[in-house]
């Protein structure tokens, strides 16, 4: 079976063309990119690199990824964002090879055939987020980098990133996320661990709504950056 829910794709289908509106539902993924992009550079040195972006959407990090000189492929199940991303790539004229893949199918066919591998904003949408974790295990070479971001699970987050985000500030469409599927930093790191990877760094990342100013600092409480290492 194939770790997918097929109402998340249809979620997300849904607003694909509305992937690269920078004022649209998908304007906070433009905001925090940079923040993304900078965690994962300055610990991997991507340029150079063979990555892969794992459930990539619209192609917000695997594009931006590819910008800084890495050699980007971008895996999604939702094929109505893949061809967003790729209408786009040609139209920025960023090279990214994206494909309609599982993570789970992709780690059998091509194991340990990338340095870094990233899975942003996408546990939190699969029915088992383990096997998503051991998949971009397998799909890692030795000693390369995982990076993972989801959103913690506690009252904060639920406030925050569910009623806040969602019903009070309208910065995410209503239903986006689903509060039991969020994931305490214990508990990636320990699926981390399972799957043979060593943790590395985790980090914050907050949201000022007076200042409209994202950040990343020591507060996981909400949403959260975790970068693992496969030993050599």
């Amino acid at each position: 079976m194939i770790n997918v829910d097929e109402t998340e794709i249809d979620k997300f289908s849904q607003l694909a063309h509305k992937w690269w509106d920078m004022s649209g539902e998908f304007k906070p993924l433009h905001e925090i990119n940079p923040l993304r992009l900078g965690f994962i550079d300055e610990r991997a040195a991507i340029a150079g690199k063979q990555v892969l972006d794992v459930g990539c959407g619209g192609g917000i990090l695997a594009e931006s990824m590819a910008a800084r000189g890495a050699a980007v492929t971008g895996i999604d199940l939702a094929k109505k964002s893949l061809k967003v991303a790729q209408l786009h790539s040609l139209e920025s004229g960023v090279a990214v090879d994206y494909r309609c893949v599982a993570v789970e199918e992709l780690a059998a066919e091509a194991p340990a055939s990338f340095d870094v591998v990233t899975c942003m904003e996408m546990l939190e949408h699969v029915p088992d987020p383990q096997s998503v974790v051991r998949s971009c295990a397998s799909l890692v070479k030795p000693g390369g980098w995982v990076f993972f971001s989801t959103l913690n699970r506690n009252a904060k987050s639920y406030l925050l990133a569910v009623v806040g985000a969602e019903y009070v500030l309208n910065m995410l469409p209503r239903g986006t996320h689903e509060y039991a599927r969020f994931l305490k930093p214990s508990e990636l790191s320990r699926m981390a661990r399972n799957a043979g990877l060593e943790l590395d760094a985790v980090r914050g990342m907050s949201y000022n709504p007076l200042t409209r100013i994202y950040a990343l600092g020591d507060d996981t409480a909400v949403n959260y950056l975790m970068a693992c290492r496969r030993p050599e």
